[in-house]
């Protein structure tokens, strides 16, 4: 019996159309659109191919920025014959097969391009496994990766490489991606302004995801042009790229506490929405932010502290949204504090110095003498009650003996540290009053 599903035998069978990302792969580096830091003839790898001495490298960038594309126009540009592998799928027993080829093709004349994908998969013994073929010329290797090489990848295999970072598409080289699209399917995309924008929004930096959006609006049967409204009711918006545990999570940390520091609430409540919204646990938001104003801000504004913790406690009694609006208004606080990090700077500098000290014992006028012996020690001797000295200050010594007196706390002119520093210079003024009677 014939299949259900069967086309009619007398017919030739179809042949189902290419994607539209695969119809737009450019076919020399000059139409590959962004990158202009690596492509262009001043750039690394212009220079390279200006100067015919292309080495292994490794791409280090976000997914759909073409790592794959420039990998299979480089083998073109160079004559070299092109080897794509994943990391994900491939072990041992392939990579020897492909160093054999590679060694056969030498032979015969023929170099190789190998460019393995998410090349970071791959353990340390399998990346050693490149190395003594990307020594003797036998292959050229261009690896790919999402993750920080410095991290991910072994040193002996970076110290062979250079490491090239590709950037997320800007929304002008998506739009110019879009107008590509356009042509190639013989038409416009049925979508207004606004809803064009949204759409180049949506791809969030990545060619290849516009490029399966674009195909998706162009099969719609549609009168007219639709609108933001009608687009994100039939799109699902895809989810911003955001690995808890990667890059990007440190990455976007840094951007909330250095905003934070440079006292910009706008940028500093952004990159708290960034983290909440790619899912970001806020108990750890809350520690963080806490830090921030321990590190940044300091006796500048000691109340900054409590706000955090208050915050954090709002959160643990409330839960999401309200205790992340709590959050989000210990954000704007703190961007909007007096900073100063010296309550910070002494703490590192009383570490160091208490590392070089070593055992050093207290001066022993200020060591209690609980015992006959440590009396007869001097413990305690000459001991100064500072509350029974003229200003309630006695101005002694509390350092070891033989170590000179440091300054580690040096307050700032900013927010209630300016207190601070006048009660410093006043204990100053009068332990140089005591030191010269």
């Amino acid at each position: 019996m014939q299949d259900l599903f069967d086309k009619d035998p007398g017919k030739a069978p179809d042949t189902a159309p290419r994607p539209l990302a695969d119809r737009l792969r450019p076919r020399k580096l000059a139409d590959v659109i962004g990158q202009a830091q690596l492509l262009g003839p001043e750039a690394p790898l212009g220079a390279m191919l200006e100067a015919g001495s292309l080495s292994s490298l490794v791409f280090w960038g976000p997914p759909g920025v073409g790592k794959t594309t420039i990998a299979r126009l480089l083998a073109d540009e160079t004559d070299l014959h092109f080897v794509q592998i994943s990391a994900i799928f491939s072990g041992v027993a392939e990579l020897k097969k492909v160093f054999e080829q590679a060694r056969h093709g030498r032979a015969n004349g023929q170099g190789t391009l190998l460019f393995v994908d998410e090349i970071h998969r791959f353990n340390k013994a399998q990346q050693d496994s490149f190395l003594p073929h990307m020594e003797d010329g036998t292959l050229l290797l261009v690896g790919a990766t999402t993750e920080n090489p410095s991290f991910e990848l072994n040193a002996a295999l970076l110290s062979r490489a250079q490491v090239l970072v590709l950037e997320r598409l800007s929304l002008a080289d998506l739009e110019l991606l879009a107008q590509r699209a356009e042509a190639e399917l013989g038409r416009p995309l049925p979508l207004d302004g606004p809803a064009r924008e949204a759409l180049l929004e949506m791809a969030d930096g990545d060619g290849r995801a516009l490029l399966n959006l674009i195909e998706q609006v162009a099969a719609w049967k549609v009168e007219g042009k639709l609108d933001t409204a009608a687009l994100t009711g039939r799109l699902m918006r895809r989810a911003a790229k955001y690995d808890k545990s990667g890059d990007e999570h440190y990455n976007l940390i840094s951007a909330l506490h250095k905003s934070v520091r440079g006292s910009d609430p706008d940028a500093a409540l952004y990159w708290y929405a960034r983290m909440l919204t790619g899912g970001e646990d806020p108990r750890y938001l809350a520690r963080r932010i806490t830090r921030m104003a321990v590190e940044d801000i300091g006796l500048a504004d000691p109340q900054a502290q409590t706000v955090c913790l208050h915050a954090w406690e709002i959160y643990e009694r409330l839960g999401s949204p309200e205790g992340e609006l709590a959050l989000a208004q210990a954000v704007t606080y703190l961007a909007l504090a007096p900073k100063s990090n010296a309550g910070y700077v002494a703490y590192k500098a009383a570490m160091r110095a208490a590392k070089a000290t070593g055992s050093a014992p207290p001066p022993r006028h200020i060591l209690n003498a609980p015992t006959k012996l440590m009396k007869d020690q001097g413990y305690g001797e000459g001991y100064a009650y500072d509350h029974d000295a003229e200003d309630g200050f006695s101005g002694q010594n509390y350092f070891p003996e033989d170590m000179k007196r440091p300054v580690l706390y040096s307050p700032v002119e900013r927010g209630f540290e300016r207190e601070l520093k006048k009660r410093l210079d006043y204990f100053a003024r009068l332990r140089s009053r005591r030191d010269e009677s």
